[in-house]
Protein backbone atom coordinates (compact mmCIF):
# COMPACT_ATOMS: atom_id res chain seq x y z
CA UNK A 1 0.00 0.00 0.00
CA UNK A 2 1.38 3.40 -0.99
CA UNK A 3 1.33 6.16 1.50
CA UNK A 4 0.82 9.81 0.66
CA UNK A 5 4.50 10.47 1.28
CA UNK A 6 5.55 7.92 -1.33
CA UNK A 7 3.15 9.26 -3.94
CA UNK A 8 4.56 12.78 -3.54
CA UNK A 9 8.19 11.68 -3.72
CA UNK A 10 10.25 11.51 -6.89
CA UNK A 11 11.66 8.21 -8.10
CA UNK A 12 15.04 8.84 -6.45
CA UNK A 13 13.52 9.74 -3.08
CA UNK A 14 11.14 6.80 -3.26
CA UNK A 15 14.05 4.38 -3.27
CA UNK A 16 14.07 3.31 -6.91
CA UNK A 17 17.70 4.37 -7.27
CA UNK A 18 19.78 6.73 -9.35
CA UNK A 19 20.14 4.31 -12.28
CA UNK A 20 16.40 4.12 -12.95
CA UNK A 21 15.22 5.72 -16.21
CA UNK A 22 13.01 8.23 -14.42
CA UNK A 23 15.92 9.37 -12.25
CA UNK A 24 18.21 9.76 -15.26
CA UNK A 25 15.53 11.70 -17.14
CA UNK A 26 14.98 14.02 -14.17
CA UNK A 27 18.73 14.64 -13.94
CA UNK A 28 18.97 15.51 -17.64
CA UNK A 29 15.91 17.76 -17.37
CA UNK A 30 17.55 19.72 -14.53
CA UNK A 31 20.79 19.97 -16.52
CA UNK A 32 18.97 21.33 -19.58
CA UNK A 33 17.10 23.86 -17.47
CA UNK A 34 20.38 25.06 -15.93
CA UNK A 35 22.03 25.27 -19.35
CA UNK A 36 19.18 27.54 -20.48
CA UNK A 37 18.66 29.62 -17.32
CA UNK A 38 22.30 30.43 -16.48
CA UNK A 39 23.22 32.02 -19.86
CA UNK A 40 19.96 33.97 -19.91
CA UNK A 41 20.58 35.29 -16.40
CA UNK A 42 24.16 36.22 -17.29
CA UNK A 43 22.93 38.04 -20.39
CA UNK A 44 20.37 40.02 -18.40
CA UNK A 45 22.98 40.98 -15.78
CA UNK A 46 25.45 41.95 -18.54
CA UNK A 47 22.95 44.31 -20.17
CA UNK A 48 21.89 45.86 -16.85
CA UNK A 49 25.55 46.59 -16.00
CA UNK A 50 26.14 47.91 -19.51
CA UNK A 51 23.17 50.28 -19.30
CA UNK A 52 24.28 51.48 -15.85
CA UNK A 53 27.81 52.21 -17.10
CA UNK A 54 26.53 54.08 -20.16
CA UNK A 55 24.21 56.14 -17.98
CA UNK A 56 27.02 57.01 -15.58
CA UNK A 57 29.43 57.94 -18.42
CA UNK A 58 26.91 60.12 -20.28
CA UNK A 59 25.27 61.78 -17.29
CA UNK A 60 25.28 65.56 -17.31
CA UNK A 61 26.77 66.72 -13.97
CA UNK A 62 24.35 69.63 -13.77
CA UNK A 63 21.44 67.17 -13.62
CA UNK A 64 22.75 65.17 -10.66
CA UNK A 65 21.89 65.94 -7.04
Amino acid sequence: MMTTLNTLACSVCMGVGPEHRDSVAAGYAMLVMLLIIIPMLCGIIFFIVRIAKRERDNLDPSLSD
